[in-house]
């Protein structure tokens, strides 16, 4: 009969009696990681109350060009430094979106106008703007600059969640429709192809080890984002026909872009996220399956679903928190096999089965860490990374190294999904017994 250890794990002696079977005990509860979740939008979990004590490991914003430089080469690293802050307190990441047009007449910096650098007057329904001409060398220069600088002081932020890629077209969405262009009467041109490609390049460039992904329009970049191991994100999440009652996003836009873009397998190596069309409040008052609309974002493997953080429409939430059982990752310890004693200085094998009961990998370089509780020692990290672990099972054998200095006696391991950088615990573990400091134990070693 295995012995329970009460809230926290089985511990199961195994045939071999110099080993030891541990089989933590699964848990229900929704959790905060980074990399997915229900994203709020604009704001952090600590200063929303739309979300009314749901979970959120991550925080979305999208900043124009001009707000974040507007003096030539004098980036506000200040105000991308508080945003990180705030994110860091309120128990999430931070997910960035950089654009260049859309809101105010200008949306690049003044300086860059002032130049000389070429653009475009347009008209957008019935109001006047202008966007810079994204060949002219002159915007190329800053706006690469800009993106490299900012991959320069923020690459490994271990704050930064995700970059979304969004140099180009209305709002940083990969497309001008309906954007004028005074002088001919014509739609302003999207960027050439190369020069898309160059802008894709740039980021993935300055952040070659953060999830990234890249709006849905856009066909061409956004294949060609995808073949660099970006994944895309759609903002119109829940629309069942509120712009033509015989078109909308879902059934109709978004299926035939994924297939155009080959973009069917992208979640195995990038992140896919949603923005509610409109909010959760339109969805009910127009009387649209809630159930089948999270059941759509699932079925593509979503990480994210953003609803712009608005309050819940009233019964929609046991099917948020159903989504968020299977949303992104949600990785299990199913089992630890370990040595139930071990010689200082002699490395011990562990070996370990997981589960991972969402529908999307992590795509972060997290890794299986241990330690013996109570030694100053620093914990082992091991090279053991569950970045990729796609849905399903999966096994892990690692080779604990045991210090000489290590103390004799009965020892508690621990176990620990850590950012290799910081070394501290970055994932919950639908397992119970997190401890304060984000640790699980595993079971007690003797040390010989």
């Amino acid at each position: 009969m295995p012995i329970v250890l009460p809230l926290l794990l089985s511990l199961v002696v195994a045939p071999n009696l110099s080993h030891q079977m541990v089989e933590p005990r699964e848990i229900n509860d929704l959790l905060a990681n980074p990399g997915m979740g229900w994203q709020t939008f604009h704001t952090f979990a600590d200063q929303d109350p739309a979300l009314q004590g749901l979970p959120s490991g991550s925080a979305y914003f999208r900043l124009y060009w001009r707000d974040i430089e507007p003096q030539e080469g004098k980036i506000d690293f200040e105000k991308l430094d508080g945003l990180l802050a705030q994110a860091r307190k309120a128990g999430q990441r931070l997910s960035l979106r950089v654009m260049c047009a859309g809101e105010r007449t200008i949306d690049v910096p003044e300086w860059l106008k002032s130049k000389g650098c070429r653009g475009y007057d347009y008209t957008y329904e019935g109001q006047r703007f202008w966007i810079p001409d994204f060949e002219d060398p002159q915007f190329q220069r800053a706006h690469f600059r800009l993106i490299r600088e900012l991959g320069k002081r923020y690459a490994d932020h271990p704050d930064l969640d995700l970059v979304d890629v969004g140099s180009v077209g209305l709002w940083g969405e990969w497309h001008l429709s309906g954007a004028i262009d005074v002088a001919t009467g014509k739609e302003v041109p999207l960027p050439s192809p190369e020069t898309r490609r160059r802008i894709v390049d740039a980021w993935c460039a300055a952040f070659p080890n953060k999830p990234r992904a890249m709006l849905i329009g856009g066909e061409d970049a956004l294949r060609y984002a995808l073949g660099k191991g970006c994944g895309w994100r759609a903002d119109c999440l829940g629309d069942m026909g509120g712009f033509a009652k015989n078109w909308n996003h879902m059934q109709n836009l978004y299926p035939d872009a994924l297939r155009a873009a080959e973009a069917e397998n992208a979640w195995k190596r990038g992140p896919v996220a949603f923005e509610s069309c409109w909010d959760m409040r339109k969805w009910h008052q127009e009387g649209w399956d809630v159930t089948a609309i999270f059941d759509y974002a699932l079925r593509h493997h979503a990480s994210y679903v953003n609803n712009k953080s608005a309050p819940l429409p009233e019964g929609a939430r046991p099917e948020v928190e159903r989504l968020l059982r299977r949303l992104g990752y949600r990785l299990v310890l199913r089992r630890a096999v370990l040595p139930r004693s071990v010689q200082r200085g002699k490395p011990a094998p562990i070996r370990l089965n997981w589960e991972n009961k969402g529908v999307a990998p992590p795509y972060s370089d997290y890794r299986i860490a241990l330690r013996f509780a109570g030694e100053s020692a620093a914990a082992w990290v091991s090279p053991v990374s569950v970045r990729g672990w796609l849905p399903g099972t999966k096994s892990a054998q690692i080779v604990l190294p045991i210090s000489k200095g290590l103390t004799r006696g009965n020892v508690p391991l621990e176990i620990a999904l850590v950012d290799p950088k910081t070394k501290q615990p970055a994932v919950r573990l639908a397992v119970a017994g997190r401890k304060a400091d984000g640790w699980y134990p595993l079971a007690s070693v003797q040390v010989r």
